[in-house]
């Protein structure tokens, strides 16, 4: 009887620490999730934020509008030509060290930009932050996808929603705290730096005890080279121009509005609203897709969506701007994630499914870059906006020719 009172008494305290081992793996899983929330949060704002004070940086800094569409175009193709290089980082220096370092240089970028009126402080400063987001997006979805193997596609969905909750942040509460501050640009951007500093914060605290992971060597095993696949091609261009869709209209939104006649606050407030309809677009549109799977049928719906979205900008005015901006939101939530999953869809093993999306990312962001400037200098050179609203829709078409191609198959 007695052995038998120990035995159970030895059992009970091992389920009991068993389940303290557990609730506290729970408890410390969910504090990596919020952490790389957090850091994903600053993954926009740098760069978005530019967007909403647009007009208010042309007339302060005395430059031009191509000029100022480098601070946009300069970051993003930061994003494509190091990403790269955050494998190699990553295994040089190890995913917390590596994250660290990087948030760090996002607040020191942010902040930076506290200190004087310059342009080149913002294109140092928009280069830097470029650099650091390039190298955190991989090293995160590599850490992701060893850490949470089995939630994979909820983490990734909740890195996805903090960027899209970043870029609604700095579209929403840059001219506010451009008010705030008493019409302090600088103060205003460089507020960015405090997110910055939390984000750290919070990342140092959930991996202090954390064993994280590493990506290793790939492995050697036959995999089509994506650089020579047209269909590959195909999807880069899709992801560019997409990609280009987003910046310009974060960039452009604002002194497009006002172009029409409206006030900085109700013009930011438009930008606000289509950044707050494309998060929620960010959680519904996926959920969504695994009920209706095929990519081709959202990507034409959401190609002649965006083409009426477009058009009402251009021609619409009062209520019908409010409805373009509502369309256009929908329409960029859709195809940001059905750009990151077509390479994966394609891939045949984890090799391509490597280098495909290394491919289609680093040359989508470049190619983004570029759409941008080309608005800037076609408004310096025309003083309206009627070839803005002509490359938005051109790129629309392009996103219905690459839907087409794709369907080829």
């Amino acid at each position: 009887m007695t052995n038998l009172v120990e035995f159970l008494t030895v059992k009970i305290e091992r389920r009991f620490l068993e389940s303290m081992e557990k609730k506290q793996w729970r408890v410390s899983m969910v504090l990596v999730v919020v952490s790389i929330f957090f850091v994903a949060l600053n993954m926009r704002p740098a760069v978005t934020g530019i967007g909403p004070l647009f007009n208010v940086l042309l007339e302060s800094l005395h430059i031009s509008n191509t000029k100022m569409s480098f601070l946009t175009s300069i970051p993003v193709f930061c994003m494509g030509l190091f990403a790269p290089f955050a494998v190699p980082l990553q295994r040089k220096l190890g995913t917390k060290t590596a994250i660290t370092l990087l948030i760090m240089t996002l607040a020191l970028a942010n902040g930076l930009r506290f200190l004087k009126e310059s342009y080149v402080l913002l294109v140092v400063t928009s280069f830097a932050a470029g650099f650091a987001i390039a190298l955190i997006g991989p090293i995160l979805n590599a850490y992701i996808k060893k850490k949470f193997p089995n939630r994979f596609t909820t983490v990734v969905g909740i890195y996805s929603f903090g960027i899209g909750t970043g870029a609604t942040l700095s579209a929403a509460l840059t001219v506010t705290f451009y008010n705030h501050f008493h019409e302090s640009w600088t103060m205003a951007l460089g507020s960015w730096a405090i997110l910055a500093i939390i984000a750290l914060c919070i990342w140092l605290l959930a991996i202090q005890n954390q064993e994280l992971p590493e990506t290793g060597a790939l492995t050697e095993n036959a995999a089509r080279n994506p650089w020579k696949n047209a269909r590959a091609w195909t999807i880069l261009i899709y992801f560019g121009i997409q990609t280009s869709l987003f910046f310009s209209i974060m960039s452009w939104l604002v002194p497009i509005v006002q172009a029409k006649g409206f006030s900085l606050g109700a013009a930011s407030s438009m930008l606000t609203f289509m950044s707050i309809v494309q998060m929620i677009g960010n959680i519904l549109v996926p959920i969504l897709m695994d009920k209706w799977f095929s990519r081709i049928g959202w990507l034409f719906s959401l190609g002649f969506l965006g083409l009426i979205g477009f058009v009402l900008l251009w021609l619409g005015s009062g209520t019908l701007l409010w409805i373009a901006v509502f369309i256009i939101g929908i329409v960029l939530s859709g195809l940001f994630p059905i750009g990151l999953l077509l390479p994966l869809d394609e891939a045949r093993n984890d090799e391509e499914a490597n280098s495909w999306s290394s491919m289609v990312l680093s040359g989508g962001f470049m190619i983004s870059s570029i759409i941008p400037i080309l608005i800037g200098y076609c408004y310096d050179v025309t003083g309206n906006h009627t070839f803005t609203y002509m490359i938005f829709i051109i790129l629309m078409t392009g996103i219905i020719a690459t839907t087409i191609m794709l369907k080829k198959k």
